[in-house]
């Protein structure tokens, strides 16, 4: 008896232990949740960063006489250039897109700050790596950038990866467009899909009721029967939504052949150049360093830090669009020639 209560207490203290643990790392997740919760503007000169790596690379291969002369050179350039009138500015934007562009939120602060500060004389990058997905969330993204363009600020994009389909919407308002040799771009297109239980439900008896107000309030629909008529409405929404999408595209873009690039297919880079989707093929990298000979680089970002409990309630959320890009990079990788 006295082995059994010794064991149960040993096994209780240890019950006690990882709770009390839990406890603990759940308080410091709620505090380290609150602090960082704060947003904020991030600003790095890219001239600085350049130069500090070069620097790094030269102290690594140089022997010290060329160090020093390289030191001696660097200080008269940074005289030099600390005299001369102030150069044109380049500000770089990064914008890494999901299926609600819920990067949206920092662009608007992001270009609401670059605005007050540019000039016609200065210039945007952005960097964009975007799949597409929700309509009016992509929507409201492009007319951020469109914001710049409205101030005659000249826009940029580089997409060294993928712009498509909404991710496009967003490229098509630059004033040129940059694009690596086998990035995708183009998926100028409205998908709706929509899983169906209905026949599911008839097997097992259960009864699915809709009240609408409103004819068209909901046409095709995941539990109810859906009919001919409700899938013609759904095409027509979509087709409406695909002009909206083709008009934006037409406005940017007025010498795109939209009959041919409008069907909702793809392109890698080099075959986009060809079709006018793009202006010039060369990666972001190729820009940018090419870039800083001339201009000074700010690259510009809005942290918007969410606390620790919104930040793991996304992942639910974020694990799905990852399964998505998975879903559209597995389809994109069966058209590759083997």
């Amino acid at each position: 008896m006295t082995e059994f209560l010794a064991e149960y207490g040993l096994f209780l203290l240890k019950v006690a232990t990882v709770v009390a643990a839990v406890v603990v790392v759940i308080v410091v997740a709620a505090g380290a949740g609150r602090k960082s919760a704060v947003d904020g503007l991030e600003v790095e000169s890219l001239n600085k960063k350049y130069r500090k790596l070069a620097g790094v690379l030269r102290k690594a291969v140089l022997k010290k006489e060329a160090q020093k002369k390289q030191a001696k050179e660097e200080k008269r350039h940074a005289k030099a250039e600390a005299k001369a009138d102030p150069r044109p500015r380049g500000f770089v934007i990064d914008f890494k897109g999901d299926l609600k562009a819920s990067g949206a939120a920092s662009l608007r602060e992001e270009v609401s700050a670059i605005l007050d500060v540019a000039s016609p004389e200065d210039q945007v990058i952005l960097r964009l790596e975007n799949h597409g997905g929700m309509v009016h969330e992509h929507g409201l993204a492009a007319s951020q950038l469109a914001r710049l363009r409205d101030r005659e600020i000249p826009l940029v994009v580089c997409v060294d990866k993928v712009a498509a389909s909404g991710g496009y919407l967003m490229a098509c308002v630059a004033s040129r467009i940059h694009a690596a040799p086998f990035a995708v771009l183009g998926s100028i297109g409205v998908l709706a899909q929509i899983p169906n239980f209905n026949r599911l439900l008839d097997q097992k008896g259960v009864d699915f009721e809709q009240i609408t107000a409103g004819k068209y309030k909901r046409t095709v629909t995941m539990f109810g029967r859906n009919t001919d008529a409700d899938r013609t409405k759904l095409r027509e929404e979509l087709e409406d939504v695909h002009a909206l999408f083709k008009s934006a595209v037409s406005r940017y873009r007025p010498a795109l052949d939209l009959e041919r690039v409008a069907t909702g297919e793809h392109w890698y880079g080099t075959r986009a150049l060809e079709l006018g989707l793009v202006d010039e093929i060369g990666t972001s990298d190729e820009l940018l360093t090419g870039l800083a000979a001339e201009r000074d680089l700010f690259r510009v970002s809005y942290r918007i830090r969410q606390p620790i409990q919104k930040r793991l309630m996304s992942q639910v959320d974020g694990a799905l669009q990852r399964l998505d890009a998975a879903r559209w990079q597995r389809d994109l990788e069966s058209r590759l020639p083997r």
